[in-house]
């Protein structure tokens, strides 16, 4: 039986195979294999940040030499103009693993906050369950 580890490996893979391909054409003809950059990660609208340890993964699965320094960690709220984290490396690197790190940061901090919600409404109407 697989570990999660070994999924998660298997699912960024395939990722970025059905994203990138044979390459990202645009960055590869546009931007100089030596140029080193910063990305940092905008918060643009309210709520609970999750997926932290996911998108490291997918950055360090691509390109090992890909620096993450994390600001705000899972579970917390987070508002606009928040820096959640940042990227330092080959520019390259960066534009290519950009889309897939966004849509799972996106999805699981979006579950994340319905979720906060969903107890924060059972909360304020006085229910109580137990799981």
């Amino acid at each position: 039986m697989l570990q999660v580890e070994e999924l998660n490996d298997r699912l960024i893979d395939l990722a970025f195979s059905e994203d990138i391909g044979d390459g990202d054409h645009t960055t590869l003809c546009c931007i100089p294999a030596d140029a080193m950059g910063e990305s940092k990660l905008l918060i643009k609208e309210e709520g609970i940040f999750a997926g932290v340890d996911i998108a490291k993964r997918v950055f360090h699965r691509f390109d090992p030499e890909l620096v993450v320094e994390v600001y705000i960690e899972d579970g917390a709220h987070v508002k606009p103009g928040d820096i959640v984290m940042s990227v330092k490396g080959r520019e390259q690197s960066l534009l290519q693993t950009e889309r897939l790190m966004l849509n799972i940061l996106q999805r699981m901090s979006g579950i994340a906050t319905m979720t906060h919600k969903y107890q924060q409404a059972l909360i304020d109407a006085g229910t109580k369950h137990v799981f």
